[in-house]
């Protein structure tokens, strides 16, 4: 069975404020955390004893040293990631309110992941892909647009499982409406969609997930995995359903955590045997299974601040 998690978009610098609760003029420090969408979901898979590698362009900056140092510290593979000159690492200063919840503030007009072109993928690298993840924060009018095409290409090509979280980040796109049409547009190449109760309406004008699941399956999902937050995760097949209900703990910062989620949910897919074709069949207990460690990855991760660095392996897990 192929074995690697392949994860395509931005790795950038998350900055962590040092206070919670407050607006962004009362911080007087911030803490550099590795992040990043897809780059959080190989970590993630990484750190439960999976392989993963992360394919991205980084700036010749320090930011972009320091986020090739720690990827490589988690086990990640960065053989695919690119530098150049034409434009800095991405930014991203994070505000945090008393319950952990999160505001950003970018700096990427452009940054160097914009700037990577699908000329520059390798195809031979997605020979052993299990799984190809991927969000929408640059699926924007630049190159990295074209380069997610030919990846997912590639991936389904060699077999792989695709998978996408839309991600939202509004703050990104000068039209709410072009970010809805390109989810929209892309949703059909993926066999896992992952998606929030903060971003269901927005993407499928339905209020319940219940009411969205045929339109979502009709385009060709296999499935779907629903996040609430603290309310816990499901996950839904055309004829299979689970849900995970999460403990009560105090999130320090969820930045990462739904990440942390879909990265959890893919290896526990992976190491259940689960495969692209054997998706819309999965059985209920592996779909329950699945969801349940989901779950729990994710809310022990908000206990400690940061993406990445919050992440607990197996061990952690089972001793928390």
């Amino acid at each position: 069975m192929k074995n690697k998690l392949i994860a395509l978009g931005e790795a950038l610098i998350d900055f962590i404020p040092d206070k919670t609760g407050c607006e962004f003029y009362e911080v007087t420090g911030f803490e550099p955390k590795v992040g990043g969408a897809p780059a959080n979901v190989c970590c993630a898979f990484t750190v439960l004893g999976g392989r993963s590698g992360m394919i991205t362009q980084l700036g010749n900056d320090p930011f972009g040293d320091k986020i090739l140092r720690e990827l490589v510290s988690f086990g990640i593979d960065t053989s695919q990631i690119a530098r150049t000159a034409a434009a800095n690492t991405a930014l991203a200063f994070v505000s945090l309110s008393r319950d952990g919840g999160r505001t950003f503030s970018f700096y990427r007009k452009p940054s160097a992941d914009m700037l990577y072109t699908a000329e520059q993928l390798d195809r031979g690298y997605f020979s052993d892909a299990y799984a190809f993840h991927f969000c929408s924060v640059d699926l924007g009018d630049f190159p990295m647009r074209e380069a997610h095409r030919r990846a997912i290409t590639y991936a389904k090509h060699s077999g792989a499982l695709v998978s996408f979280d839309p991600n939202l980040r509004f703050m990104l796109w000068d039209d709410a409406e072009k970010l809805r049409q390109t989810v929209k547009e892309f949703i059909p190449y993926a066999d896992i969609l992952k998606i929030s109760d903060e971003e269901l309406e927005f993407i499928t004008g339905e209020t319940q997930i219940e009411n969205a699941l045929a339109a979502l399956f009709e385009k060709g999902v296999r499935l779907v995995v629903y996040t609430c937050g603290a309310k816990g995760g499901y996950a839904f097949t055309k004829t299979a359903s689970a849900f995970g209900r999460p403990s009560a703990v105090a999130a320090v910062d969820t930045t990462g955590a739904g990440d942390g989620f879909i990265g959890a949910f893919l290896y526990q897919l992976y190491e259940s045997g689960v495969t692209a074709d054997g998706l819309a069949a999965v059985d209920p207990a592996t779909l329950q299974r699945c969801v349940d460690f989901a779950v729990r990855f994710s809310e022990i991760s908000i206990t400690k601040r940061g993406a990445m660095s919050s992440y607990p392996t197996k061990e952690e897990m089972n001793s928390f």
